[in-house]
């Protein structure tokens, strides 16, 4: 597959990047006076993101964000630190702020406020001084980028295709707002998607002198989005190096509900007629061009409506118009990518068994090096003009994301950012545990497993299976706001998150074997880890519970009909009627592909994977949790769930948001959710007076 190597950014010395450990993770006298790490705590975490390293290699721009548990929202601010080390410092406050991007010549700094009222374009210089808008727009701006002469932003906003200009734009929006009448009239579908409907805006990759001045669409009378709903990370465009050019992505397939066939254009800066330079049937997106001019670069997936086929990362030349993959042999996701310097290798991370490595690959093939290791995930990638010095961020289960810088020769990495140190220090973080089960048909299940903080293991704990979403997706060493592990553990459990039959990280076969076998080998492989769990010393197999979201919620409703060993189940947005799931949810690619068709063209393979089915089985204690605000998994999923225990005569509990989505964001909320799943896994899953 790969070859894991030390490689020197230089000069082939040794480089390599290790995991930052916090101090007093380990279980020594010390740390078990540390607090639980709970719910309140996770809140008080400062969340880095988008690191940006200046051209000249001197600073980096990061974002911040704080919750506001009494605003019921979040703070977003810009902060800038040295790239050679330093105190990072706090250079905004006005409004949220967010997207910090740096002038070529290193001089300024851009980024998207909220200031003036609406989001806009502004840019300031390094410190945080003489702040200055450039868009005015009614429409608002999103996902600016420099041109690479300093003179333009290309951005995207969502505008009346049909509108000429600004005025239009404006004279429109106004006209909608004082509407008495809205209804909504559609003859397509996709007519909503994740959370909002659609609306007759649509998003436009524009341009904007820095300076401010006319706006200039470079997609105009697009009547879809561009780009697109994104399937995967990085920018979806990009302006060449000379300035000339902007590569962006499109998909423009009639049914946009179906297809997953986005593909790359190219479009001159002055205008003319776009040039589609991607092939694939699947999808195409992430653009970014070499820094000589010469190559594209993009990720691609090959097989059209599936949205989880491989990540692979492609290769055009420019001048002859050649295409080749770079990772085809390389059976993992590619997530995302930089160009180094020299414009002869590329560096990308993967996904590999829950963890998140970086590699480096030549343009001209061979084998990919990598370069760093540990039991940690990196991403943000970022090289030195002189190639020696790689910025990134780290983080794992027990360690939210910092900055860190590694420097070719020079030996461990150094974190340039350290931000939630002193609030972490007071609590107890347990590091991930792995195992290994056999599954179905002899299978390899892989997963991680969090301890109670101050375990003991003389003592028999009540145990929690995680599972989760997608269903290709994978529990790994990554730090999350929704369903943080340690946050359970911290109320008393032994945390287990299988990545069964679905799961990424482990190959393309072992993700697409849960393709139209829903409840089949994935249900095996979870109740392998079950019985698994069941018999370590330290758990009481008696008292334990499960609980997952989106297809993990479909899995905790399959289970309902399929055993009793839990004591109480939590399903989150879940799917429960496989039938009516076909008719309500939104993205008609992922359903026609898991299902192999309508419900109508393939009702056999509906009926044998939907839980509603076995509806009379049900007799486990069950939460029921849903937004209203959910077009992916539509809460009428949740109704008839809830329904069915009830009618049943199952203890049940409903959890409805009116003002949430597929995920639970707002702080408040998310503090309900976080009270009843704890309160109600814990009331189940407690010792009885009998002793089971």
């Amino acid at each position: 597959m790969y070859r894991r190597e030390s490689y020197n950014l230089s000069v082939m010395r040794p480089f390599w990047i290790t995991s930052f450990l916090m101090a007093g993770l380990c279980l020594t006298p010390a740390a078990a006076q540390k607090q639980p790490f709970t719910f309140d705590a996770m809140t008080q975490v400062k969340r880095v993101s988008d690191p940006q390293l200046s051209p000249d290699g001197r600073l980096v721009a990061f974002t911040v964000s704080v919750v506001e548990m009494e605003k019921n929202g979040s703070n977003r601010q810009i902060w800038i630190v040295p790239a050679g080390g330093g105190s990072p410092r706090q250079i905004t406050t006005e409004g949220q702020n967010s997207r910090p991007r740096w002038s070529p010549d290193s001089r300024r700094l851009s980024f998207l406020s909220s200031r003036s009222g609406t989001q806009q374009i502004w840019t300031m210089n390094p410190d945080g001084t003489d702040a200055r808008q450039v868009t005015r727009l009614a429409t608002e701006a999103d996902g600016h980028i420099w041109s690479p002469d300093g003179a333009n932003f290309v951005f995207s906003s969502e505008v009346y295709p049909d509108c000429p200009d600004e005025a239009c734009n404006e004279r429109r929006l106004e006209q909608e707002k004082q509407s008495k009448v809205k209804a909504r009239v559609y003859t397509s579908l996709l007519y909503r998607h994740w959370s909002q409907w659609q609306g007759k805006r649509r998003k436009h990759v524009m341009m904007v002198p820095a300076g401010g001045g006319l706006v200039k669409d470079l997609t105009p009378g697009f009547i879809f989005d561009v780009p697109p709903f994104s399937l995967g990370g990085g920018e979806d465009y990009a302006v060449s190096p000379d300035g000339k050019e902007v590569a962006y992505v499109a998909k423009l397939d009639e049914n946009q509900a179906t297809s997953t066939n986005s593909e790359i254009f190219v479009v001159p800066v002055e205008g003319g007629e776009p040039k589609q330079v991607s092939t694939s049937e699947g999808a195409d997106n992430g653009p970014a061009y070499s820094p000589d001019g010469k190559w594209l670069a993009w990720r691609m997936q090959q097989t059209g409506g599936y949205e989880s086929d491989r990540w692979r990362l492609v290769l055009y030349n420019r001048e002859t118009g050649s295409m080749q993959t770079l990772t085809e042999t390389i059976d993992r996701n590619v997530d995302s990518f930089t160009w180094h310097p020299d414009s002869t290798r590329i560096a990308y991370v993967l996904e590999d068994r829950g963890r998140h490595p970086a590699h480096i690959i030549s343009i001209n093939g061979g084998g990919a090096r990598a370069i760093t290791r540990g039991s940690s995930s990196v991403g943000d990638l970022q090289f030195t003009p002189d190639g020696r010095t790689l910025i990134y961020t780290e983080q794992s289960g027990s360690s939210p994301v910092e900055i860190f810088r590694a420097v070719s020769g020079e030996g461990a990495p150094v974190p340039l950012t350290r931000v939630n140190d002193a609030l972490l220090s007071r609590y107890e973080l347990t590091r991930y545990e792995e195992f290994t089960v056999a599954g179905a048909e002899g299978a390899q299940v892989h997963g991680f497993m969090v301890k109670p903080p101050a375990f003991n293991p003389e003592k028999r704990y009540p145990a929690l299976m995680l599972i989760h979403g997608g269903p290709q997706g994978a529990w790994g060493e990554s730090f999350s706001y929704r369903w943080n592990p340690q946050v359970f553990a911290a109320a008393g459990f032994v945390v287990v998150m299988p990545n069964p039959r679905g799961s990424t990280g482990y190959g393309q076969r072992f993700t697409d074997e849960i393709n139209a076998d829903w409840g089949g080998r994935v249900y095996e492989d979870l109740m392998s880890v079950a019985d698994y769990t069941a018999s370590l010393p330290y758990v009481d197999g008696r008292r334990m519970a499960a609980a997952g979201g989106s297809y993990g919620g479909y899995m905790v409703n399959w289970i309902l009909g399929h055993t009793d060993r839990f004591r109480a189940l939590v399903s989150h947005a879940g799917v429960y009627d496989l039938r009516s799931m076909g008719g309500e949810t939104e993205e008609l690619w992922f359903t026609r592909w898991e299902f192999k068709g309508y419900p109508w063209e393939t009702p056999e393979i509906h009926e044998r994977w939907s839980p509603s089915v076995h509806a009379a089985r049900f007799s486990t204690p069950t939460l029921v949790i849903h937004g209203e605000l959910d077009f992916r998994v539509p809460y009428g999923q949740g109704l008839q769930l809830f329904t069915a225990l009830q009618a049943n005569g199952v203890p049940s509990k409903l959890l409805m948001y009116p003002d949430e989505g597929h995920w639970i964001l707002k702080p408040q909320n998310s503090r309900l959710w976080h009270e009843q799943f704890i309160e109600w896994i814990t009331e189940w899953t407690r010792e009885r007076p009998d002793g089971n």
